[in-house]
């Protein structure tokens, strides 16, 4: 696998305005263990393997457990994620996945996501699924190989 084009390297402003909606989203008060479930699991969703690969890796450095990470894709079905957790799962799902679903996050997901999170959090929330689903499509749009940040890094 061959990444087609680097967006950082062709559109640098644009690249760095995606990393200083990163920077704000770490200074957000959007708890960074959710942070990173709703990259993971948004990524997943979206067929991002870059994304996935980056974020199991970023959430297990910061001390995410094996079992917490093998179950974000049916974090329905198991009992490891906090109730505020799980609103913010269905709430990045129903955001991901709007023209699947009527265009339309239903009225029920955001008022249980409003009951776990205060309003600015809640705002950071729906800016990381906004900035998460769109890494994601510079990621698959142009074939970013999965490792190769760790490669570079490491």
């Amino acid at each position: 696998m061959k990444e087609r084009m680097s967006i950082g390297e062709l559109a640098p402003e644009a690249y760095r305005a995606m990393l200083r909606l990163e920077k704000y989203l770490t200074d957000s008060g959007l708890p960074h263990t959710t942070k990173e479930l709703v990259k993971l699991r948004v990524s997943q969703i979206n067929g991002c393997a870059f994304c996935v690969d980056m974020h199991s890796h970023d959430a297990k450095a910061a001390g995410e457990s094996d079992e917490r990470l093998f179950s974000v894709v049916a974090w329905r079905e198991t009992p490891f994620f906090s109730d505020a957790e799980r609103a913010a799962l269905a709430l990045a799902e129903e955001a991901t996945r709007l023209s699947d679903r009527g265009e339309t996050v239903p009225d029920e997901v955001w008022e249980e996501a409003s009951r776990h999170y205060e309003p600015e959090v809640l705002a950071a929330l729906v800016v990381a699924i906004s900035t998460i689903n769109a890494w994601n499509r510079i990621a698959v749009t142009t074939r970013m190989v999965p490792g190769t940040l760790r490669s570079q890094s490491g």
